[in-house]
């Protein structure tokens, strides 16, 4: 029986009065709040009117039982969530206790061997008597390389006991690393533990190989987490693919798999990497699930693997996952990843793709994190569909965006992929399959891509190096502002291609069609919006009549991955192919795209003292940079950029696709060169003075003109500097809150400089500011505003403007709380230009 107290009504009901409700008045009442929580005064009383049983229960009294059913809910709510804070906390306090009980062991050992190598420095007898020099080289073996490679006899490869004592060392091995000192652990930079975090990310130091380690809590039981971490091709976007050649279960209700896996290599300038691995799958005696793998090789013993043209052998040192259940549900999951790659068998200047374990990281460890951690919002339903689709469905385009990316890159054989002979000259690769339905994929129907005549894929491809560009502002470049580097005719090319008569080859004919603006539509991202999924519309116009066959706009699904600057070791990449309107799931998709992978930086090479203080060595340029110090390494920083494009041709076309594909792809290089030159921190101040003008101020000029009008016309400071260093100003002016921008005093003013807030406001790099016209970002009142008080700004020399909306250069309204507008005048007290603050500004 359910009773609630209400309160005093209008026809003076005594307050305190307690109602008592029958079961069947509460299941009737319940029925309606499972419908509508909070129903209006009319639905109560038509409520009444329709269930008799709650015809002597006032509709005041009503009005209460569903205010504490509320309340009562919120609570219930609340308190789950504290509960599930409380259980992710308690978990990640044991995890800490760990690791901390793990370092202490690292310190104490560390500390034996400090106190070692003391003792054989202060006896010098000793070393010298010893010629073999055995003692040193011993005593500091485990701290110069903590993995020793331990030999075995060869196994008979249908001995399954063999196996298995090489899956228990394995296991072994494996354990030492995850919780134990077997290698020297150090965090990784900007990793920080905590509740909501990834969790622990650690990677290797001075051991054989690259390592990295994660640790971190999931809501998914184990035996799924075990289930989704052996999937690897779901996951490891590096993994082409993964055979399980031999499965042995073992008497402790575990199994064996013998695996092959195929790995792309990440540049045109390498070969790809395969694997020959043991996979031991067993249960600990706490209830831990342990997967744990190692490659066989003649030093760890079993049978020999299969051998594939073109490919390295790289070898996986004792790596896996160890998964433990947590109390009240989820998991807490360890994962190693330990790998010899080989490094010596590619260029020098690409070794540190191969030597980075915080690359390793990112790419492996990090993402198998990720990616349960997204699996597990999925199936909590926290993730909202996307254009009407199912996340995994949405998931499933992302992956192939990203794998025929990579096909393109690699460019196999057995993909019937081959290459063409070059012009001469060796910087674009053209590579030909004429099997294109191994590429799109056996649903799709190649007669009518290609009818009757026949035809294929065409890649175009080359590699790069690029010097003090950080990877993650160069690809959020390439993505906001397209027209900087793609052809119009090019992308009509190949929207048309999905349709049943592809037109012919850009520059074999005119195309008098043209494309306007691009509008990113987000599909969706990951949960720490590290990979957004969109849909990119090129607003087409003018096109002739009889080019029905293409459509005024064109569509790409695009994945970009990697724009956070703040990620060390993260490969940024942006990859699109055409679609058309009807989206389907079964879509084809030919990607085409960029991939920017970090280098290790370079030691500096001049005292960071000497260097010049400007835009170029004192500010980050992109969304939400901070100042950077001046011995922040990215200046030195070298990437690799890797450019695939990839076009469909027919075979009487081929010639003149595969020269189109040619032309093109070296004009989008240059462009790339151009951009990245633009936009790099070290270039930021060069470009600045290049861009104005001749005669135009350098930044540290015209902060102090800024500074020095804007106190003449209002009689306040705009930048309270304890010194008037012009260092001083230009980072206060840089870091300013409110966006101040200033705009040429021409008919039509276009920007020429803003501060970081103005930069974030208008979503925009200060080599693209200058292509943006003032008129475009004020709406018709702000134009009409200022117009009306430009003559006051003029003779008076400001005006403030009041409240209203303006618009980024990506279209999204910005609101802000007031603007001022003041004219900038040089040392000789000429009008040099306008500039404006917005205060208080945000996105609508």
């Amino acid at each position: 029986m359910a009773m609630v107290v209400a309160g005093k009504d209008k026809a003076g009901m005594d307050a305190g009065k307690y109602v008592r409700y029958t079961p069947e008045q509460v299941e009737a009442l319940e029925r309606v709040y499972s419908e509508c929580p909070k129903p209006s005064s009319m639905r109560r009383q038509q409520l009444i009117r329709e269930c008799p049983i709650l015809s002597n229960i006032e509709p005041k009294q009503i009005k209460v039982w569903f205010q504490n059913r509320r309340c009562r809910e919120k609570q219930r709510k609340e308190a789950s969530r504290l509960q599930t804070v409380n259980r992710k906390l308690t978990a990640m306090n044991k995890l800490l206790m760990e690791e901390n009980d793990r370092l202490q062991k690292q310190v104490s050992q560390l500390v034996y061997e400090n106190g070692y190598m003391r003792q054989q420095i202060h006896t010098p007898s000793a070393a010298t008597t010893d010629t073999s020099c055995e003692s040193v080289v011993t005593s500091g073996q485990h701290h110069n390389q903590q993995n020793p490679i331990p030999q075995h006899p060869h196994r008979d490869a249908n001995n399954p006991a063999g196996l298995l004592a090489i899956a228990e060392e394995t296991l072994a091995e494996f354990l030492s690393k995850a919780t134990g000192t077997a290698v020297e652990w150090v965090q990784m930079v900007g990793m920080k533990p905590g509740p909501d975090s990834i969790g622990i990310i650690a990677v290797s130091h001075n051991c054989s190989g690259v390592a990295a380690r994660a640790c971190g809590l999931v809501s998914l039981e184990p035996t799924k987490v075990a289930e989704i971490l052996k999937d690897r091709a779901s996951w490891f976007r590096d993994c082409r693919c993964l055979e399980v050649l031999t499965v042995i279960p073992t008497g402790n209700g575990g199994t064996i798999e013998l695996i092959y896996m195929q790995t792309y290599a990440p540049t045109t300038l390498a070969a790809a990497r395969d694997f020959w691995t043991l996979r031991y799958t067993t249960g600990l005696e706490d209830g831990s699930l342990v997967i744990c793998e190692r490659s066989l090789t003649p030093s760890t013993g079993g049978p020999a693997g299969p051998s594939a043209p073109n490919f390295v052998r790289a070898d996986m040192l004792p790596s896996g996952y160890l998964i433990r259940p947590c109390d009240g549900g989820g998991s807490m999951i360890h994962i190693v990843d330990h790998v010899d790659l080989d490094a010596w068998s590619v260029p020098e200047v690409l070794r540190p793709l191969y030597e980075s374990p915080r690359i390793l990281a990112q790419k492996m460890t990090i993402a198998a994190l990720r990616h349960i951690r997204q699996i597990a919002q999925e199936s909590s339903g926290e993730v909202p569909y996307g254009g009407g689709r199912q996340p995994a469905v949405l998931r499933t385009f992302s992956q192939r965006l990203s794998r025929g990316f990579n096909d393109a890159v690699n460019g196999f054989t057995d993909d019937g992929w081959s290459l063409l002979s070059s012009d001469g000259v060796e910087d674009v690769t053209i590579a030909v399959s004429s099997s294109p339905n191994k590429l799109l994929g056996s649903h799709v129907n190649s007669p009518s891509l290609f009818p009757t005549i026949g035809g294929g894929v065409l890649c175009a491809k080359a590699s790069m190096l690029l010097q003090n560009v950080p990877p993650a502002l160069l690809v959020r470049f390439l993505r906001e502002h397209r027209s900087e580097w793609a052809d119009c005719g090019v992308d009509a090319y190949s929207a048309a291609s999905l349709r049943a008569s592809p037109f012919a080859v850009p520059g074999l004919r005119s195309n008098s069609g043209f494309l306007g603006s691009q509008v990113i539509l987000p599909l969706a991202h990951t949960v720490e919006n590290e990979e957004f999924l969109e849909v990119i519309r090129l607003e087409g116009h003018g096109f002739n009549p009889d080019e029905v066959v293409l459509p005024r706009d064109l569509y790409l699904l695009q994945l970009c991955s990697g724009v956070d600057e703040n990620a060390v070791g993260a490969c940024a990449q942006l990859v699109f192919a055409p679609i058309d309107e009807s989206f389907a799931d079964d879509a084809p998709l030919l990607p085409s795209g960029f991939r920017v992978i970090p280098l290790d930086p370079k030691t500096q090479d001049s005292p960071a003292a000497t260097r010049t203080l400007d835009l170029a060595s004192t500010l980050e340029v992109g969304s939400g940079g901070a100042a950077r110090p001046a011995n922040d390494s990215s200046y030195n920083l070298r990437s690799v950029l890797t450019i695939a494009f990839q076009f469909t041709y027919e075979n009487h076309l081929r010639e003149n696709v595969a020269a189109m594909a040619r032309q093109y792809v070296r004009s989008v290089v240059a462009s790339v060169q151009r951009v990245a030159m633009a936009i790099s921190p070290s270039r930021i101040g060069m470009q600045i003075s290049m861009k104005h003008s001749p005669g135009s101020p350098e930044a540290h000029t015209l902060t102090r003109w800024i500074s020095r009008s804007y106190r003449c016309h209002t009689g306040v400071e705009l930048l309270q500097a304890d010194s008037e260093s012009a260092d001083s100003l230009l980072k206060l002016l840089w870091h300013h809150s409110d966006a101040i921008m200033c705009c040429s005093l021409k008919a039509s003013p276009v920007f020429t400089f803003t501060n970081q807030a103005g930069l974030d406001m208008l979503e925009t790099t200060l080599i693209a500011l200058q292509d943006i016209r003032l008129e475009k970002i004020l709406d018709d009142s702000g134009r009409k505003v200022l117009c009306s008080e430009f003559d006051k700004i003029m003779q008076q020399g400001f005006a403030y403007l009041p409240a209203g909306i303006c618009l980024s250069s990506m279209g999204r309204p910005v609101s802000y709380e007031q603007a001022m507008a003041w004219k900038v005048l040089t040392d000789d007290d000429s009008p040099h230009c306008l500039a404006f603050m917005f205060v208080n500004w945000s996105f609508v």
